[in-house]
């Protein structure tokens, strides 16, 4: 998707990376998964640009240190114009890791990259500060596309981690789906692919900025929907904000005071 986007001239953003990261099994399960859902809205390149836009927000406040939890095929230490200086961690399985290094053998890294071979699963944090991430810096932690895919403790031990780790100032960006979403009978087609890939949707809430405003921290959210309506690219009504019971997602930006 973010390679399709990228070759668009009315394009969000540019990733000249992701139709290497995706090669051909990549493009297979585009394919398979539009042939399984009647409609597909461009909910990840809104929320690439918006996180990517976030990025810049950080660097201006003078954030230095990145990390990405569950990094996958993410580009950004590649082919964003990172501020001198910059260190961007990436947390992910050691295969997804070393899948990423060989697809980009022969691209550089334009901050410096730190490689964190470890599962969300265990202690991340222990392997995280053995990498050289120093937690009395500020930092952006970014959590793109993941939450669907735990079970709610699990959500609620990687915000407590995170707030553990951060220092005041730090900044903090996700997203996460909505009940009636999770829900909704539109949905069910990709549900069900998900699980045949054995990556089951999860997680939902209603209540997205609690999930580190327990924590104390300041949350802004920000529907992708009304987002993308802004940029020319959606292809219903927006719904008012304060609609009950609609299919929504949620994408957040927090700080902790």
């Amino acid at each position: 998707m973010r390679a399709e986007e990228s070759a668009r001239p009315d394009r969000l953003f540019a990733d000249p990376f992701a139709a290497e990261l995706a090669g051909d099994a990549g493009r297979a399960a585009l394919a398979a998964y539009r042939a399984a859902t009647a409609l597909s809205l461009p909910i990840i390149e809104v929320r690439t640009r918006f996180f990517d836009e976030a990025f810049a927000r950080a660097w201006a406040a003078g954030i230095r240190q990145f990390v990405l939890l569950a990094a996958g095929m993410d580009a950004r230490a590649y082919r964003l114009p990172w501020p001198a200086g910059t260190r961007v961690f990436e947390v992910d399985q050691p295969e997804v890791l070393a899948a990423k290094a060989e697809r980009l053998a022969q691209a550089r890294p334009q901050c410096e990259r730190v490689a964190v071979a470890t599962d969300l699963a265990g202690d991340w944090p222990h392997a995280l500060l053995a990498a050289g991430f120093d937690r009395s810096q500020r930092s952006l932690w970014l959590v793109e596309g993941l939450l669907q895919y735990l079970d709610a403790q699990v959500v609620a031990a990687l915000f407590a981690r995170v707030e553990g780790l951060s220092a005041p100032g730090s900044r903090l960006l996700y997203d996460v789906v909505g009940r009636a979403l999770l829900e909704s009978p539109g949905l069910a087609p990709t549900l069900r692919m998900m699980h045949e890939l054995g990556a089951p949707w999860r997680f939902a809430t209603d209540e997205p900025a609690r999930l580190i405003g327990e924590h104390g921290w300041d949350a802004v959210v920000t529907n992708p929907a009304a987002l993308a309506a802004e940029w020319g690219r959606w292809p219903f009504p927006t719904l008012p904000p304060d609609a009950t019971g609609a299919p929504r997602g949620h994408m957040v930006e927090a700080s902790k005071p």
